[in-house]
């Protein structure tokens, strides 16, 4: 199974599991950025070089090597789950893409049809019921991640905890493990363990959001979206990554981690 998701340097001064939805274009654009000293001009993700990636085949060999002999300093970073799957929802389901066009041409038409989504459009404004349309959508989440129906869940709402998985199942281990909401800490930890042929100063780096102003905005606070059932889905899905990335289950309207990341907990449970 190799190690997919996995990102690193050039340099082979860091290696990063991505997790889509926490953070992933800034952190591989802060990559991109401490080997050649400009951003990639561009969607990261879209990097065809520069940057060594487990979806290129040339670059396999040189990251698995890496990482099962845990030469460099590897991390991941985790987001909230209510506000993870907001942002999967509006984005990915509502939004249009870099390519002007519906994500996955089909997904779209078939939650509309069969699970009664609407998403709005630009000539409207995105003018729709969003808290109405995004539980049916977590609905719709939970089928496709507990039965594979009606398709194989998608990587932007997916467990973190089944991404984060396969890096250690595989043989590797993580050094870090920070949070999107106090992303200037987590990825300084990071830069202060590595050597970067490039001095990366954080303040001076903007935030990459390439799913900025394609879509709808959140029109709610976030916990008007997760009523009871909503929160039980939420729990039915996510419940690993709440507990091993402390975060509040019990409180939508909290985004903050109620403590640090155990990675010894991480590994013993991630890695059966």
């Amino acid at each position: 199974m190799g190690f997919p998701g996995t990102w690193m340097t050039e340099s082979e001064s860091m290696v990063y599991r991505v997790v889509p939805k926490c953070a992933c274009s800034t952190i591989g654009q802060i990559m991109f950025f401490s080997d050649h000293g400009r951003f990639f001009d561009g969607d990261i993700h879209d990097a065809a070089d520069g940057l060594h990636k487990w979806s290129q085949e040339a670059s396999q060999p040189r990251i698995e090597a890496n990482v099962t002999a845990h030469k460099s300093y590897a991390f991941t970073c985790v987001r909230n789950p209510y506000t993870r799957i907001l942002s999967s929802f509006f984005d990915k389901v509502c939004g249009i893409q870099r390519n002007g066009k519906r994500y996955r041409g089909n997904l779209v038409p078939m939650l509309v049809q069969k699970y009664g989504v609407e998403v709005g459009s630009p000539e409207n404004g995105f003018e729709f019921d969003q808290i109405r349309s995004f539980r049916r959508f977590l609905l719709f989440a939970r089928d496709t991640i507990r039965w594979r129906r009606p398709m194989e869940p998608d990587i932007h709402w997916s467990a973190m905890s089944g991404h984060i998985a396969t890096y250690i199942v595989n043989g590797g281990s993580y050094n870090h493990i920070f949070f999107t909401e106090r992303f200037d800490a987590g990825m300084q930890v990071v830069l202060d363990h590595v050597e970067t042929p490039r001095k990366v100063d954080l303040k001076a780096i903007p935030r990459f959001n390439e799913s900025e102003g394609h879509g709808p905005k959140r029109a709610h606070p976030v916990e008007d979206y997760f009523d009871d059932l909503a929160m039980h889905l939420m729990w039915e899905i996510y419940h690993k990554d709440f507990q091993l990335f402390r975060y509040d289950f019990d409180n939508p309207a909290n985004k903050m981690p109620t403590g640090e990341v155990d990675l010894a907990e991480v590994h013993a449970k991630l890695g059966r």
